[in-house]
């Protein structure tokens, strides 16, 4: 049935398939539109935008349009590409505690690793792990000893899950950020447990939640 699929294919986006293919295999990510404009010699990415939305209303490919990397190829029997996400030590999702090396997450000196599959990192940049202690986050499927993989940022939007280093208290907390008048709504994602608000000058937004690896076995 793949082979019959592909047969229908035009020349250019089988030769868009084949390079999506082979830069996975050599690269461990999907390309960006301006790769694939690059690689198949394209005149614009406008075109390349157009072919691709062909192939995903065909069942080719599946692409998230929030990620600039986010293209899945369909059908192709491979075994998954892995990549290596430093673990930089763990974070709270209850009161906040002291979290070692916070001021310099972005540093994976002797750090522990992590292998993920890549779809889970999507070719995404400066992606690392926290282990998970406490359970103000259980209601969003984030319990105690899980892993969660963070993508270094400074800044999110209201509702995103994000680790956040108090800097008065030198401690770090995983919950999800409000910027509201005046202050910052850390709000857990539990039922029994009551936000906490923060002035934002002692706030620093470490990295944002991108996704959860649970650990299994969990004690009922």
């Amino acid at each position: 049935m793949v082979k019959k699929m592909m047969a229908q294919l035009s020349a250019k986006r089988k030769q868009i398939v084949d390079f999506i293919l082979r830069f996975v295999e050599d690269k461990g990510y999907p390309p960006t539109v301006r790769d694939i404009q690059s690689g198949c010699g394209i005149s614009s990415t406008s075109v390349v935008d157009y072919h691709l939305k062909v192939l995903e209303k065909e069942g080719h490919i599946r692409r998230d349009p929030e990620v600039s990397r986010g293209i899945e190829l369909l059908g192709r029997a491979s075994s998954p590409l892995k990549v290596q996400v430093p673990i930089i030590g763990q974070i709270a999702a209850g009161e906040p505690i002291p979290v070692p090396g916070s001021e310099s997450w972005d540093t994976t000196a002797g750090a522990d690793f992590l292998e993920v599959t890549a779809d889970l990192t999507r070719g995404r940049q400066d992606v690392y792990a926290l282990k998970i202690k406490g359970v103000s986050m259980i209601d969003a499927l984030i319990n105690d000893g899980d892993m969660v993989l963070m993508q270094h940022v400074n800044t999110v939007d209201n509702g995103e899950m994000a680790a956040v280093w108090l800097k008065a208290e030198k401690e770090a907390t995983l919950k999800k950020v409000y910027m509201e008048p005046e202050r910052v709504r850390l709000q857990p994602a539990n039922s029994q447990m009551q936000p906490v608000y923060v002035d934002p000058e002692n706030v620093e937004i470490q990295g944002r939640v991108i996704a959860v690896i649970r650990r299994m076995g969990k004690p009922a």
